[in-house]
């Protein structure tokens, strides 16, 4: 049978050495399966609330009470559910924690169990995951999405919350849009990192490295890390913007303050018109394809001038903006704020809502990113995901790092049990 026996939660460490939850899932018929909860620095004020301990015990960052929340609350209310019937079973966590942040019962327990749920319904039915995924959606929304292998979003270079360095932009990422399939784009990136590294060393620049594997070395501005991984895609006889696109993640609630952009890195200090306006010139300079997180979270005014200037040249990616939500992207799509989401199921805290949002931003031409988040795990259910939701775009750091590589080595299986997947290369445009 296909019903929940048994639901323990164990606390586990992600890739900064911080707790997190670990869920296992056991069914009636013995079926087992287990889930890893990732974890954000750089996070929104309107994710739903990640509940810490908050007394010594790993600095305040213990995850008992949410484990607590599994065993007594959510564990009772679930066990003899079908596992197949993944949203009754979302519905029901969010009406036993009952409010809009997921404060009472925390959205990391809630997301344990509900990955957990996923892939015990996947070997229930003996799917590979990303089949059960595009199984799932259609259930939820009544549609069944076009699978297909994702571009790689590649972040090479680390500012901003992810690295202890003195670059204010977050992330600089690589795009492989012009390879010809999932594992070429991955030879490139690859290829395209170490040549990077030694361009680093021979300028005597740290080729240490940041939350999400990529480089964190002092430079003098953004245009010079974006100058450097220019060098390393030339060096690799590929043609920037044409064969490698890249990709900017500003975060940049993180450096504003009191209505102004500080850029710390390069002294300068820029109102919203002045922030656009040195988006746009980097853009017309470089070969940006994408820009997450281009405006404070809260300053939409900000979003709407970003977006009436680049929504035409550039992907626009929501991040803190949105947070997964579908209250927050329908804003969104009414004021013309971007033109697409970063899916990170830990900002929302269920599958179910997850794929609620991925087809609200379908249904209004929104592109949606599937994400990892800074503190990871060895947990590779986003590659299945952004394969069965057929969205084209997965971001989840640098050719580095077993939590980064799980990912990408996950994906890299699937193209070669599904050769005829097609490749959604040039998918920004």
């Amino acid at each position: 049978m296909s019903v929940i026996r048994s639901i323990q939660a164990i606390q586990i460490i992600d890739s900064r050495g911080t707790p997190t939850v670990s869920c296992k899932l056991t069914l009636e018929n013995g079926t087992c399966a287990t889930s890893m909860v990732p974890s954000g620095a750089s996070t929104g004020s309107r994710e739903a609330l990640e509940l810490r301990d908050g007394n010594e015990a790993y600095l305040g960052k213990g995850v008992n009470k949410a484990l607590a929340n599994i065993h007594e609350i959510i564990a009772p209310a679930l066990i003899g559910m079908d596992v197949t019937n993944q949203q009754d079973i979302d519905e029901k966590m969010l009406a036993l924690d009952g409010t809009s942040t997921k404060s009472r019962l925390g959205a990391n327990a809630i997301l344990g169990v509900s990955l957990a749920v996923l892939n015990a319904g996947s070997k229930t039915l003996e799917l590979p995951l990303y089949q059960y995924i595009n199984q799932v959606f259609d259930h939820i929304n009544g549609e069944k999405p076009k699978m297909q292998m994702p571009t790689p979003m590649l972040n090479i270079i680390n500012g901003g919350e992810h690295a202890d360095n003195n670059i204010d932009i977050q992330e600089f990422m690589i795009m492989p849009v012009g390879a010809s399939n999932f594992s070429q784009a991955m030879q490139w990136a690859s290829e395209i990192y170490s040549d990077l590294k030694g361009i680093l060393n021979a300028k005597g620049l740290s080729t240490s490295v940041g939350d999400e594997g990529g480089f964190a070395p002092n430079l003098q501005s953004n245009q010079e890390a974006i100058e450097l991984i220019i060098q390393a895609i030339q060096n690799n006889n590929l043609t920037e913007g044409k064969d490698v696109g890249i990709a900017l993640d500003c975060a940049a609630s993180e450096f504003y303050k009191n209505g102004t952009y500080n850029l710390q890195g390069e002294s300068i200090k820029l109102n919203s018109s002045e922030f656009t306006s040195y988006l746009s010139e980097l853009t017309d300079k470089y070969p940006i394809l994408s820009i997450e997180d281009g405006m404070d979270e809260n300053d939409f005014e900000g979003w709407k001038n970003l977006t009436k200037a680049l929504g035409d040249k550039c992907q626009l990616v929501g991040d803190d903006l949105f947070v997964t939500n579908v209250v927050e992207l329908q804003r969104g799509i009414d004021d013309s704020l971007a033109n697409s989401i970063l899916i990170k199921f830990n900002q929302i805290g269920t599958i179910t809502e997850t794929m609620k949002t991925i087809y609200l931003g379908n249904k209004n031409g929104f592109k949606s990113i599937i994400s990892h988040r800074s503190g990871e795990t060895e947990d590779s259910t986003i590659a299945d995901l952004c394969v069965g939701l057929g969205t084209g775009q997965i971001k989840t750091g640098a050719p580095c790092r077993s939590d980064r590589v799980a990912k990408y080595n996950r994906l890299l299986w699937i193209e070669a049990e599904q050769p005829d997947l097609t490749f959604a290369k040039n998918v920004i445009g």
